[in-house]
């Protein structure tokens, strides 16, 4: 497919930035707070965008526009590297090999302590996702950079304490407290659990594994339509403003790519997982190599 200079995730990157920096001088703090989550949860979603090739052509110039985390937990560099692996759709859900799955392999399982066990349970409900999801979503993400450190991703985090300096220190200077920015910025994590909590099922065929939810609504905006998320797989290079179109023009194809794993909406999702377990912790069908 041939490079398009995506204005519209420019102007977007833009608004972004401004309404983050005008938020911070908002008061009350239980008005600056949720907008301030939803408006760190879309920078987070620009970033997705970005890694994928957009705006620019120069992956320089693109890192340059985003490479300020407003969320300061993870570096652009580390989600960049780590999502390009999970693109790999033969490995979606694997418990080792997908850096961004939910699953466990079923013998770590087994010796999991009980209440580990029962977190991880309660993560795999909408409400419990949405509660502690980003607390067990980042401790296993420090878990798996610590043991799978390298001079390069050492490098990577080094690379990211001046973008935590620089947010840090506008918060600072701004009205708004490290501890009320600390809340938006889990809201906004929280918000994106939201969108990752179905988007890969265990299936024996890989195209089987990514998820459709037709009517994204509000956060299918948020999440730069990767509501429709088996056409972000099929085609990653793809724009977000283009992905709803795509797939309003060949729907059935893409439903029998991904098997039928369609929802009709977040609401949808919602009365049916609020507290109901979607899936097991513990892979179903991955199995060790001998």
């Amino acid at each position: 497919m041939d490079y398009k200079f995506s204005w519209p995730t420019l102007a977007l990157i833009i608004v972004v930035y401004v309404a983050w920096g005008g938020l911070l001088f908002v008061d009350p703090w239980w008005i600056s707070v949720p907008l301030l989550g939803v408006t760190i949860a879309l920078h987070a979603s620009l970033q997705h965008e970005v890694l994928h090739g957009h705006p620019f052509k120069s992956a320089r110039k693109n890192m340059a526009l985003i490479w300020l985390s407003l969320s300061i937990v993870i570096p652009f560099a580390r989600f960049r590297d780590t999502h390009l692996a999970h693109h790999q759709d033969a490995l979606l859900t694997d418990p080792y090999d997908d850096p961004e799955t939910n699953f466990v392999d079923k013998q770590v399982w087994n010796n999991m302590p009980r209440l580990v066990q029962g977190a991880l349970m309660l993560n795999n409900t909408l409400i419990g996702r949405l509660i502690i999801g980003p607390v067990i979503g980042l401790i296993a993400f420090a878990q798996s950079e610590w043991r799978g450190r390298t001079p390069t991703t050492v490098r990577q985090w080094a690379g990211h304490l001046p973008a935590v300096g620089i947010v840090l220190c506008i918060v600072i200077l701004s009205p708004q407290s490290l501890w009320t920015y600390g809340f938006a910025v889990y809201l906004a994590l929280s918000i994106l659990k939201l969108r990752t909590f179905l988007e890969h099922q265990p299936a024996e065929r890989s195209s089987h594994r990514s998820v459709i939810v037709e009517r994204g609504g509000l956060f299918g905006f948020l999440f730069l339509n990767n509501n429709l998320h088996v056409v972000h797989h099929m085609h990653p290079k793809v724009p977000w403003f283009q992905l709803p179109q795509l797939y309003r023009s060949n729907r059935a194809h893409y439903l029998r790519c991904n098997g039928g794993y369609v929802y009709p909406s977040y609401g949808a999702i919602m009365r049916a997982y609020a507290w109901r377990r979607k899936d097991p912790v513990a892979h179903p069908l991955w199995q060790k190599e001998p």
